[in-house]
């Protein structure tokens, strides 16, 4: 995005942004990515981060530790809001721990006087009435909040907190000029964007390199691998690549730096398949071939909401779909109608933030 300080002509709110960033997802860093996109260009902006070099390099941001509540504290006190920014941050699915540094920064915000908002925010996974009640106070203590998906919306109305309801920011994420980006993938590659999961077991996994094996032995097509969190997915993806080398097939690993150029250099690419929703997304949104691999519920929502061809992973007999499922991928094409219903949806997202921060 560059530095957000060359558009600025007046100092505006200063505004701590939280959320996973500088973890080195792709997907995390397209929430970001947006959510400055969004935000006032007055508003002076600090991130918190894990990887505090990645981020201020490439979203000319000031950062602070995501971890170290001292630090944390103190930027609340020198920031006159907070934001949470895109994904589930309340939630015990990761672990609980998760949820209650969500529920206490939330009230350290509030017990500063500092407003909160949740922007773009999914609810849930709370598999325990504990985690539940937290999440729920927590929400009654918020000043702002739009949600990403139906589901998240509908469970806090049920707690009777109403709010509006849009698709996943990333979905809005702007397009840059055109830029030469570093190397891509291979001309008429498949790539392959898999993440772990315990809903395939050795078998499932075979099956699925078993496909790609013969896809590419059939067109004649080398395999991309993205790993797109680069420290859960690498390994999954080197041991899948000795595999599909072992078959004959032409393997690279592909590390693309920022969420555009990952759109960017799928432009040669002859299919995407997808596990990670933001994968899923940013394929759909590069207008690729795309086959969406679904383990979760939100994957699901995006996947019905844009018409991608898709197998759901939490079904046992999921994959007994898959050689259909492969060649209505190829032709699918993104609906441009769908795209602009997605983008006036998402319009409340950057609503909130102008209502907010004036």
């Amino acid at each position: 995005m560059g530095d957000r300080g060359k558009t600025r002509t007046s100092p505006g709110p200063r505004v701590l942004l939280c959320g996973y960033y500088g973890e080195h997802n792709l997907g995390d860093d397209a929430l970001l990515a947006t959510l400055l996109a969004l935000l006032p260009p007055s508003c002076l902006v600090a991130v918190t981060a894990r990887d505090h070099h990645q981020v201020q390099a490439q979203f000319g941001v000031a950062t602070c530790p995501r971890g170290e509540p001292i630090r944390l504290l103190w930027a609340l006190m020198h920031n006159q809001l907070l934001v949470l920014g895109g994904g589930s941050l309340l939630q015990d699915s990761t672990s609980q721990r998760s949820l209650l540094y969500y529920v206490a920064l939330i009230l350290a915000a509030r017990l500063l006087g500092r407003p909160v908002l949740l922007w773009g925010q999914g609810l849930g996974p709370l598999k325990t009435r504990t985690s539940r009640l937290l999440a729920r106070l927590s929400l009654h203590l918020v000043q702002g909040i739009t949600w990403r998906d139906d589901q998240s919306g509908a469970m806090a109305a049920a707690w009777g907190i109403h709010a509006p309801v849009g698709r996943d920011p990333v979905w809005s994420l702007p397009r840059r000029n055109a830029v030469h980006s570093a190397a891509g993938p291979s001309a008429g590659a498949i790539c392959l964007c898999w993440r772990p999961t315990p809903l395939l077991d050795d078998a499932g996994w075979r099956q699925l390199e078993n496909q790609v094996i013969e896809d590419a032995r059939r067109h004649r097509t080398p395999v991309c691998l993205v790993p797109f969190h680069a420290h859960q997915d690498v390994a999954l993806l080197k041991a899948c690549a000795v595999r599909l080398e072992a078959a004959g097939l032409v393997c690279q690993f592909w590390r693309p730096r920022t969420p555009w150029d990952f759109m960017e250099g799928l432009a040669s690419v002859h299919l995407v398949v997808a596990m990670r929703l933001h994968g899923v997304i940013l394929a759909a949104m590069a207008d690729r071939p795309l086959l969406a691999l679904s383990y979760d519920p939100k994957v699901d929502a995006a996947v019905t909401a844009m018409a991608i061809p898709s197998i759901s992973l939490a079904d046992p007999d999921g994959l007994a779909a898959l050689p259909a499922a492969w060649e209505r991928a190829r032709r699918w094409r993104l609906s441009p109608d769908r795209l602009a219903r997605h983008h006036q949806r998402n319009r409340c997202h950057q609503e909130m933030l102008a209502q907010r921060l004036v």
